[in-house]
């Protein structure tokens, strides 16, 4: 699958464009910034909540992907402060509210019980983006007639208020198992670049899509 490709097919899943995307694709740093902060607690939440997502089944799932990890790096490399900002408190927001709901923190919580805590995090952010939407729209419409009036070299991408964490979480979780060894070789079927065009390989019902 191509990245650009997965890029999209996620927005279009989580309701918001990517967070990060044009440096995810050039592979370029956010630049003057300071590091997000994460901590090895951090990582160990955001696996346990990306396999919630994406769980083991009859093929490894999120955890297998180190998707903890991943985030940390992206979030790093192609957040802006702002960004990392709110996906940090993100973090502590999480926890407060699955302490709020069970009485327990995320790790502790069972199977059904952070399955049922993701759901509401998923209706709560779904609100949250689109009344964020709404407010940005003046600011977006007029960044986007400035451009119009610029060469294309001097124009700018509009960065809006960031999503509400758990899209970041969800949007992360989902693009690193797909661009990870695990993902690609072990849900998706890999065939290596550049390959050949075959235009009658033959195709059935419930093979897995073509990652390259």
């Amino acid at each position: 699958m191509d990245r650009r490709d997965l890029l999209k097919s996620i927005a279009l899943v989580t309701g918001a464009a990517v967070i990060g995307g044009d440096f995810f694709l050039t592979g370029c740093k956010q630049a003057g910034k300071s590091e997000a902060g994460f901590t090895p607690d951090n990582i160990r939440l955001l696996d346990e909540v990306g396999e919630t997502i994406l769980p083991t089944t009859q093929t490894p799932g999120a955890k297998a992907a180190q998707v903890g990890e991943f985030m940390k790096v992206y979030v790093t490399d192609c957040y802006t402060q702002r960004q990392q900002n709110a996906f940090m408190e993100g973090l502590i927001s999480l926890q407060d509210s699955c302490e709020k709901m069970h009485g327990k923190a995320f790790t502790d919580c069972s199977e059904t019980e952070r399955k049922e805590f993701l759901i509401s995090l998923e209706k709560e952010a779904k609100a949250f983006n689109q009344k964020r939407d709404e407010e940005d729209k003046p600011t977006r419409e007029a960044h986007e007639q400035r451009n119009s009036t610029l060469p294309w070299k001097d124009q700018t991408e509009f960065e809006g208020s960031p999503s509400h964490y758990y899209t970041m979480i969800k949007q992360l979780t989902l693009l690193g198992f797909f661009t990870s060894q695990t993902g690609m070789t072990e849900t998706l079927r890999h065939v290596p670049v550049p390959g050949k065009y075959d235009g009658e390989f033959p195709y059935a019902k419930g093979d897995k899509a073509w990652a390259e």
